[in-house]
């Protein structure tokens, strides 16, 4: 993973700073949203709507930053069968991470993974962010 995330190293979701707005400007639910998305599609290729996106914990990290985190609902079924969500999210970020790769540029994760549960995210390699086991098990199951 890049050096420059809020949790280098470690498994975490997608995210990204937020600036402030300008002089006058709202800084709302809806900016937030708006903002989640994009990171979501940067960093990860899912074009899932700022909309559709529904609002989670509020963490702090070890660094001292604020987390807003959002809740992205589960794919819509297509009409021809869908492919499995996990192989779906991989092969958005193959993609992505070709394209960035190619521009000159390094990919902020080094892969990506969907989890069901806490049992799912205790299996992964390496450590979590501080904040993501918590988080996890207050919306997913055991």
């Amino acid at each position: 993973m890049s050096p420059t995330t809020s949790a280098p190293g470690r498994w975490r979701p997608p995210g990204g700073t937020l600036e402030p707005p300008p002089t006058g400007a709202a800084l709302d639910l809806d900016v937030f949203r708006l903002h989640a998305a994009r990171e979501l599609a940067e960093e990860t290729g899912s074009d899932t709507a700022a909309d559709a996106l529904v609002p989670g914990p509020v963490v702090l990290d070890a660094q001292g930053s604020l987390g807003f985190l959002f809740i992205a609902p589960p794919r819509p079924a297509a009409p021809r069968p869908p492919p499995h969500p996990a192989r779906e999210l991989r092969q958005y970020y193959a993609e992505l991470a070709r394209a960035e790769i190619a521009s000159g540029m390094d990919p902020e994760f080094d892969r990506v993974e969907l989890i069901g549960s806490v049992s799912e995210l205790r299996l992964l390699p390496g450590p979590l962010a501080s904040y993501l086991e918590l988080v996890a098990g207050r919306f997913l199951g055991a």
